[in-house]
């Protein structure tokens, strides 16, 4: 077994418990496949064997927080299938789209987040205990799409972008935004595949063993998240 192989699949374990625990595990997954697979791939190929090993990882944490927690399915569900919708879109234009150049900018907006969420030392702390409102149900669903069109089309960063959402605009604490976004996260990410896999976009032998990766981390990442 090559030293790359190796480790594209301890990245792979890495991505899927930090996807599962904060979010934004598609930033270190996604660039270690660009650095191995052969630079002649195509770039919807690399992002659709993303998909198929990152779809694991998010249906696992999905799963595990979904038995422990109780989210607010009224609006997760017409936001995931909006989410499911937009990036299907998504993926479809991947091939006209320079993606390549969203790198730098999905830095500047994680960077943005963080400087964020450490001056507001509250964000994130309380525990939200009444229902959603009719206009922060439709919030979502609009958040839902628009992300989910971003997820289809290039993907890094979408957990920890939905996270912040549900931080930031609903007022949940992060376990239950993590949690909301990883149901959301695994609509878009199913959305995109039902694109990339009959066009066949996806590597199979390198996205299977990294979904095997992606799978363990995303298992110990929820369970870690849960536990803390």
């Amino acid at each position: 077994m090559e030293l790359p192989f190796i480790l594209l699949l301890i990245t792979g374990f890495l991505a899927g418990l930090m996807d599962a625990a904060v979010g934004g595990g598609g930033l270190l997954q996604l660039p270690a496949l660009f650095g191995v697979l052969p630079p002649a791939t195509p770039v919807p190929t690399v992002l659709g064997t993303n998909k198929a090993a990152s779809f694991a990882g998010t249906f696992t944490a999905a799963g595990q927080f979904a038995r422990r927690l109780k989210l607010p399915w009224k609006m997760l569900l017409p936001a995931g299938v909006l989410a499911f919708a937009a990036s299907f879109a998504g993926a479809k234009l991947v091939a006209y789209v320079p993606v390549q150049y969203m790198k730098p900018a999905m830095l500047v907006i994680m960077v943005a987040m963080f400087v964020y969420t450490f001056f507001r030392k509250d964000l994130g702390q309380t525990e939200r205990t009444h229902a959603l409102t009719r206009g922060e149900m439709l919030l979502g669903t609009a958040f839902g799409a628009a992300i989910g069109f971003y997820d289809g089309l290039f993907g890094p960063g979408t957990g920890s972008l939905l996270a912040f959402v549900f931080v930031r605009f609903f007022a949940y604490d992060f376990l239950t935004a993590t949690a909301c976004a990883k149901v959301i996260n695994l609509m878009t990410n199913l959305a995109a595949l039902s694109f990339f896999i009959p066009s066949q976009h996806v590597l199979w032998h390198w996205a299977l063993p990294l979904a095997a990766a992606n799978l363990s981390g995303g298992f110990c990442g929820a369970k870690l998240a849960v536990l803390g």
